[in-house]
């Protein structure tokens, strides 16, 4: 059973939130950081991407470079841009793209339920990205950024939830850039801390939808300071680590699209033939054709939009890995025709997250940078956690969430 607890949150004072709140780290580079952050002393970013207070080059791994991650963060609190909350509390997290809201609730996470499988992971993890964060999280002695849960979708928590996001917000803005809505409620009422607490409870599981790696490190740096504690009881707040946890049945996953370099010595016409041992390959001209339904992809090639649908027996509906798209483009298409064996470490791949639409598709294609694009079929939460239930792993670059969690509207410290 998923074990939570409320937490003394570190927070921007409501006139300062859009000024100190960022994107996360791992969506734009330090050039980028640099620049959003410019003429904004305030911004998280120079916690979350010290390197912009570095002269242009400085290695974003360097030992100085996490120190002043520390040195600013303990600025931002000397000065009262961050305030860390008098009692613990849990927190609500609202969301909206589109039109449509999706209400996080914003909790300690507890490290042994991550050692122990109770919080479930569908991706693997590099153990380069976990040591980086896992420096950030130990130098800060604190999440900075919070992590991407799912949770089985509960009618009391729904209630719950509704009873706060009626009421006036602690925050509401929207950022700039994205043009998502960010919202942002305080639970503070005794018996709702513990209902929320009692409801977890019961849940058999949680799935880390966005964030493997920033899970994987606060979860080896808390169990890390577990072993080094002589005195060590296991209510200390080390022990957890922050998560922003959504019923399931809100998320949307969106598409995470491929383009390759070239078609592996092979004329489009022989690429063209060769898809079709496994798939109905239809032309569909020159304007964007997006997938439609589970094993019907899109392919751009030369100027041209394909329908490509899998042929019967090509996958296995009863297998949770095989019956994926991803799977199967990689086997059929990436593998089998390209060549492209690792796409973890194939340089003639990339990947496009669908939130830049199939347009970007075409675009890296036409400019000449690539040779062809593929779109997939986005996969569903219920795919997903099933396969997560099973224990099993996706293929690498398979889930795109969207939005992402702004950080800076809380922090969670490990004392």
């Amino acid at each position: 059973m998923a074990i939570i607890k409320p937490f003394k949150g570190i927070r921007p004072p409501q006139n300062l939130v859009e000024q100190v709140a960022s994107r996360p780290y791992d969506v734009l580079n330090s050039e980028e950081a640099r620049e959003e952050a410019a003429g904004n002393e305030k911004s998280l970013y120079h916690i979350i991407k010290p390197e912009i207070d570095f002269p242009q080059g400085t290695d974003e791994h360097d030992d100085c470079v996490y120190a002043k991650a520390a040195e600013n963060f303990q600025l931002f609190q000397d000065k009262g841009w961050l305030v860390q909350d008098e009692k613990e509390l849990y927190y609500i997290y609202a969301q909206t793209m589109n039109g449509k809201t999706q209400y996080g609730l914003v909790v300690g996470a507890y490290v042994p339920d991550y050692m122990n499988g109770i919080i479930k992971k569908h991706e693997l993890t590099r153990r380069d990205k976990e040591e980086d964060r896992m420096k950030h999280v130990r130098v800060n002695n604190a999440n900075i950024e919070p992590v991407f849960f799912a949770y089985p979708d509960n009618a009391t928590l729904d209630a719950l939830v509704k009873k706060y996001t009626v009421q006036e917000p602690v925050y509401d803005f929207i950022a700039p850039g994205d043009g998502f809505g960010h919202t942002f409620w305080i639970i503070d009422d005794a018996s709702d801390i513990a209902t929320v607490t009692k409801e977890f409870a019961a849940m058999p599981a949680l799935y880390i939808a966005d964030g493997h790696h920033r899970s994987a490190a606060a979860a080896l740096v808390g169990a890390e300071k577990a072993k080094q504690n002589p005195n060590h009881r296991g209510d200390e707040e080390y022990n957890y680590f922050m998560a922003v946890c959504f019923p399931a049945n809100q998320l949307t996953i969106i598409d995470y699209n491929r383009v390759v370099k070239d078609l592996n010595g092979l004329s489009a016409a022989e690429f063209l033939a060769a898809l079709e041992k496994s798939f109905v390959v239809e032309e569909k001209g020159a304007d964007i054709y997006k997938p439609n339904e589970l094993h019907n992809f899109s392919l751009y090639l030369e100027g041209k939009w394909y329908s490509l649908t899998a042929k019967p027996g090509t996958y296995d509906d009863n297998d949770p890995i095989g019956v994926l798209d991803v799977t199967i483009s990689s086997n059929l298409i990436l593998d089998e025709i390209l060549g492209i064996k690792d796409l973890r470490s194939d340089k003639r791949i990339d990947f496009v997250g669908g939130i830049r639409g199939l347009g970007e598709l075409s675009k890296r294609v036409d400019s000449g940078e690539m040779k062809v694009a593929l779109a997939l079929y986005p996969v569903s939460m219920k795919q997903l956690m099933d396969i997560a239930d099973t224990g099993n792993i996706m293929p690498p670059k398979t889930t795109w969430f969207e939005p992402k969690l702004r950080s800076g509207l809380v922090i969670h410290k490990l004392v």
